[in-house]
């Protein structure tokens, strides 16, 4: 069975070191991204930091992956865009999912993470009416 998730919501990224990072989520994208910086490789390993000064959760550690692909994207423009693709760990309401992430430059956005139709498949049926039920039920069980 499927479990309900808002249109928004927070979820945290252990292997990134990222908690509470609030999540957009979008049936009408295929891929999921993450805010990045500082993209680069060096010697076939891709090394990156997630969010930026401004986000409240910026830790300023520079993460290096040996395992990684580049995806072209479509936005919802139609433009093409080659991004870098890592795959990590999300943890929505208390249980770990493994997820393919792109990584994008999102400063200009509202929300660091979105969450595509590629992830959300199979897993959960989008209320919009609600936000935030994963987050609630992690503070319910504090």
């Amino acid at each position: 069975m499927k479990r309900k998730i808002g249109r928004i919501d927070k979820a945290d990224f252990p292997k990134l070191e990222l908690e509470d990072i609030e999540v957009k989520i979008d049936t009408g994208a295929f891929t999921s991204s993450i805010h990045c910086t500082d993209v680069t490789v060096e010697n076939d390993y891709l090394k990156c930091r997630f969010l930026d000064e401004e986000h409240p959760q910026y830790h300023n550690k520079e993460f290096i992956f040996d395992e990684y692909d580049v995806k072209v994207v479509k936005s919802s423009n139609g433009e093409a865009q080659t991004r870098y693709r890592i795959h990590t760990e999300i943890v929505l309401f208390g249980k770990k999912h493994p997820i393919f992430l792109t990584l994008s430059d999102r400063k200009e956005m509202k929300f660091p993470v979105l969450l595509g139709r590629n992830f959300l498949t199979k897993k959960f049926v989008v209320d919009i009416n609600k936000t935030n039920l994963s987050h609630k039920l992690k503070a319910k069980q504090k």
